[in-house]
């Protein structure tokens, strides 16, 4: 700040100057006054512009968001894992279990939503005329074993459609896209998602699946945040299509919509994520929001689990 106004300071006396060795000429024209004028005016202008700037500047540093811990153990019924909620009109975070809130993994199934913008936004994918035809394999989940659309093929969570239009969109575009999303770790390197030990099924693998993709669950809020906020850069027809297939909750006496998805992966047969994310609307305003359940020996481990635990907290929260 000090400096920006000795820049201004110098800029006036050099005006000063200027007047001064033009008013000892006895040439001085009316119109080179005139111009002068017009050049003083403009440094004022600049200078009250920049003082609206810097105003700016500081009133988003105070409103930098608040973030709080809280014990949301209860819910989680002796599960591994976390939850964050991103209060968007109060600006402020809440956390449950703060380093693994912070701690990056595989998103799984829960990166359908950016898949799904990602076409959605490039023309990948039309709604309308989204179905694709099976391969006639036998997949171990009887609903993707047929040709399906769109819509169904979110609510299952169906991969080999999904490694279609992963495909579909590329690696310079999606890795655009997660750049400009600031997606995790954003990186895509395993394309075919050779690291998940899992499965050899090229249909069924990918950078996304316990592989070289990963982001944290405060991370994940973040995003849902900057596709669903007022000041998204998304269409607002790809956001309208997005929340029909994300629709998990809606509670017509309190206003309250919640939509989300699951994600699920393993390593060693053990369920080591198990996530829902998304955001809840309400007459108040949006919270963003993920719930992520991590190993839990003994346990039963789920995105189901992962889905009802998010739920609560969010129709608790209001």
């Amino acid at each position: 700040m000090k400096k920006r106004n000795h820049y201004f300071k110098r800029v006036y006396w050099l005006f000063a100057c200027g007047f001064i060795l033009i008013g000892c000429s006895n040439h001085y024209s009316t119109e080179v006054k005139m111009k002068e004028l017009e050049m003083v005016a403009a440094t004022e202008e600049f200078a009250e512009n920049m003082t609206v700037k810097e105003s700016e500047t500081e009133r988003k540093l105070e409103r930098k968001p608040k973030t709080v811990e809280i014990d949301w153990s209860e819910y989680f019924d002796g599960l591994n894992g976390t939850a964050v909620i991103y209060d968007a009109p109060a600006r402020q975070y809440t956390l449950y279990n703060r380093d693994l809130a912070l701690t990056r993994s595989s998103p799984c199934s829960t990166f359908k939503i950016i898949s799904s913008l990602v076409a959605l936004e490039n023309e990948i994918l039309e709604p309308t005329d989204s179905t694709r035809t099976w391969s006639g394999e036998v997949f171990w989940n009887e609903d993707w074993n047929k040709d399906i659309d769109f819509s169904e093929a979110f609510r299952t969570s169906c991969v080999w459609y999904y490694r279609q239009i992963v495909d579909d969109i590329g690696k310079d575009m999606m890795q655009k896209e997660l750049n400009k999303l600031q997606y995790g770790n954003c990186d895509i390197s395993d394309w075919e998602g050779r690291l998940n030990t899992n499965n050899q099924n090229r249909a069924l693998t990918g950078f996304w699946i316990e592989s070289s993709l990963m982001i944290s669950p405060k991370e994940q809020v973040e995003v849902m945040e900057r596709i669903f906020d007022d000041h998204s850069d998304y269409s607002e027809e790809s956001q309208k299509e997005l929340k029909q297939v994300m629709l998990a909750s809606k509670q017509e006496e309190t206003g309250i919509s919640i939509y989300g998805k699951t994600g699920m992966g393993k390593t060693d047969g053990i369920v080591v994520d198990a996530w829902f994310t998304g955001f809840a609307e309400s007459p108040e305003g949006n919270l963003y929001f993920c719930v992520r359940l991590g190993r839990t020996d003994n346990k039963n481990v789920s995105s189901a689990a992962a889905k009802e635990i998010a739920i609560q907290i969010v129709t608790d929260y209001y």
